[in-house]
């Protein structure tokens, strides 16, 4: 599965500035704005956090460019955020978890390095982890960033800053199918 999440930078000033019922209309559009960005990846909000958004691809519908749809969700997501006068940061990995309860709740290591690599990236930055990066690399373009301390992680992870995705080269099938008849 791949996780994203989405976390608003400045929004504690936002409070400060704004009009309790202007804020929450504000942040109404941007929770609507992103939960249909990620649904038309194919992917599903699981939760909305204070003023982050926690998305996931892979549960319930799987596809095969799972990791693509994410980062793809990812770049239309930090692109609409000014539009709505704001700023995020996104962290997007992947990995295997555990679900399946009635709410959905993910659990495993995916999860939490996704939300490391969020607290990580800078406002208006997307990061990226490795599996993510193994399975989109042909579609996209990233930057190398030293690789993180992330809390509750042994060693550095190696994380990636995504610029942009291309349009996804058609998938090669270099490796043999075991036990197939040619068709």
């Amino acid at each position: 599965m791949t996780v994203l999440f989405c976390d608003l930078t400045g929004s504690t000033a936002l409070g400060e500035t704004l009009d309790p019922e202007r804020l929450r209309a504000l942040l109404a559009n941007y929770f609507e704005l992103m939960k249909a960005i990620v649904e038309r990846h194919g992917g599903t909000v699981e939760k909305f956090i204070g003023d982050a958004v926690m998305a996931v691809f892979g549960v319930p519908v799987l596809h095969e460019d799972d990791a693509l749809r994410a980062v793809r969700s990812a770049v239309e997501m930090r692109d609409a955020l000014p539009e709505l006068g704001l700023q995020g940061r996104i962290g997007v990995t992947t990995g295997e978890v555990v679900t399946g309860t009635e709410e959905r709740l993910a659990t495993g290591d995916a999860v939490n390095v996704a939300a490391r690599l969020e607290q990580a990236a800078q406002p208006g930055e997307v990061l990226i982890g490795q599996p993510t990066l193994a399975l989109v690399r042909d579609a996209a373009e990233v930057e190398p960033v030293d690789p993180l301390e992330l809390k509750g992680k042994a060693e550095p992870v190696p994380a990636f800053r995504l610029l942009r995705v291309r349009e996804a080269p058609e998938r090669r099938h270099g490796a043999r199918f075991v036990g197939r008849d040619h068709e």
